[in-house]
């Protein structure tokens, strides 16, 4: 079984062994979600020989992969005719190499996208990704009644699905995270930790007592948590949370932002962050060593238990953000079909099977049972050694209250999701897309210089009282400006609208 170590939120696993699988195919599996009986073929007349499709997604790169796949493919060649090679990019890499990859017509067809890697808004409108509305009624009937309404109708890009959310939270909560062996180690009370401010007396404690420990671990994609909400994520403009005006703002000039970066550089300087956060990629060895003892992540109802399955050691959290549900949240885990897949009818009968077939969806997060994972109950499991080798982040794959429960986990977890679900706070622009067709030029060239200053300012690792003025003045020369002015323009004609 696997868990995303990022700050996405993660799921739960199962797996039943080939075996059971194969023999489970005329029972209870024989129906493939859609309300009918599967098609072996998936098109009727034509050849019978198994279709393969490319599958890309984001993630640190298995070894366990193409052995995992090769089982996964004898399922669905059996169950829709298809067989499937997945292609894994590092989380740090993705946003980039699928750019290139998608702009030179490198044969795909189904790829990850989301909210904040490979941007689903944007590459949608680029012509990325092929709409599937029609696909979603003739193949995905099955994915339609699983989602909750809000993921299908929040993900709409002028009245147009192009990807499938994965059904999980759909709030946002960040929370500060701890190796709950430190924090046991010395007795240290999280309860009343919030702000980041507030961590400082924790962070001073490991710093002290434990040399070769992170006692803040962040990587380049780091943000501080301001009560702002972005119209394109990562990237400057946004309202205030409790706007009233629904004004967009550089938050880089906001006082929120300002006082979250200065507390980073304090940080830094006390050697709470490592040096390298700025051009670290990825968190995975420092959180597979376990010498860590605070980051932060999005979490979603009983995540600890998550985490401590994959870390295979105990992880605590608390709050560092209000539940709110955002555009990114929305979108924040999705599965299109590439513009130029020659199976784009054999890709959302793929895509439907993983919604709605528990067999699929914790073969291809889980791995092989006996092999990955052990049973141990109907809808229960745990990692065995091998896992290490196939270490999938769970939220990225699908449906995931369709996995099976850790240990530790309530028999109501799906129910208690339902529940968070319900309770999140609607963001002031959730439902709003902005379109950046008249501001392209200016958009990559405020992106250049995201890429010159966020890392390094977000992180710490330089004065902001030195270094934000320069960022400041480099965005607006870039022209974000102009970006605010036309995403203003944007939300006050999508307010009316509403009205």
């Amino acid at each position: 079984m696997t868990r995303s170590r990022r700050g996405l939120a993660l799921a739960l696993v199962l797996i039943i062994s080939v075996a059971m699988v194969l023999g489970a195919c005329g029972s209870k599996n024989a129906d493939n979600g859609a309300g009918g009986k599967t098609d072996t073929t998936g098109n009727a007349g034509k050849s019978n020989e198994p279709v393969q499709l490319t599958w890309y997604t984001i993630g640190t790169p298995q070894k366990g992969v193409d052995k995992v796949m090769a089982e996964v493919s004898k399922y669905t060649a059996s169950k829709i005719g298809v067989t499937v090679k997945m292609v894994m990019l590092d989380w740090g890499d993705y946003d980039q190499k699928m750019k290139v990859l998608t702009a030179s017509g490198t044969p795909m067809d189904i790829l990850f996208t989301s909210s904040w890697a490979f941007d689903y808004v944007q590459n949608a409108r680029k012509g990325a990704f092929a709409p599937i509305n029609d696909l979603l009624k003739q193949y995905g009937q099955g994915i339609v009644k699983a989602l909750d309404p809000a993921f299908l109708e929040g993900s709409k890009i002028d009245g147009n699905n192009y990807g499938i959310p994965a059904n999980k939270e759909l709030p946002a909560q960040e929370v500060w995270r701890f190796n709950k062996n430190l924090v046991d180690k010395y007795k240290l009370d999280i309860k009343g930790v919030k702000s980041l401010e507030s961590l400082e007396p924790l962070l001073k404690t490991i710093k002290d007592k434990e040399p070769d420990v992170i006692p803040f671990a962040i990587n380049k994609d780091y943000m501080p948590v301001v009560p702002y909400d972005y119209i394109i994520q990562s990237l400057p403009m946004a309202v205030s949370l409790d706007t009233k005006d629904y004004k967009v703002v550089d938050v880089l000039e906001t006082p929120e932002m300002k006082q979250a970066l200065k507390t980073m550089h304090s940080y830094y300087k006390a050697g709470y962050v490592s040096p390298e956060a700025a051009t670290t990629t990825s968190l995975d060895d420092v959180q597979k060593s376990g010498n860590w003892f605070l980051d932060r992540a999005a979490t979603q109802p009983f995540a600890d238990n998550l985490w401590s399955q994959s870390y295979g050691y105990p992880i605590v959290s608390t709050p560092a953000s209000d539940s709110v549900i955002f555009n990114w949240s929305v979108m924040g885990s999705m599965q299109a079909i590439s513009a130029n897949s020659k199976h784009p009818d054999k890709a959302m009968q793929f895509l439907n099977l993983l919604n709605t077939d528990p067999v699929l969806r914790n073969m291809v997060d889980s791995g092989i049972e006996g092999v990955h994972y052990k049973k141990t109950g109907a809808n229960r499991m745990e990692n065995l050694p091998e896992a290490k080798n196939y270490d999938m982040p769970t939220f990225s794959l699908g449906n995931i209250m369709l996995t099976y429960l850790n240990p530790g986990d309530p028999d109501d977890k799906w129910e208690q999701f339902k529940k968070f679900n319900a309770e999140g706070k609607p963001a002031p622009t959730l439902g709003f897309n902005f379109d950046s067709s008249k501001v392209t030029g200016e958009l990559a060239a405020v992106q250049n210089v995201k890429g010159e200053f966020w890392p390094a300012l977000m992180t710490g690792t330089v004065d902001p009282d030195e270094y934000l003025p320069k960022a400041i003045e480099k965005f607006k020369a870039a022209g974000l400006d102009k970006i605010i002015a036309e995403a203003q323009r944007q939300l006050d004609e999508w307010r009316a609208s509403k009205k």
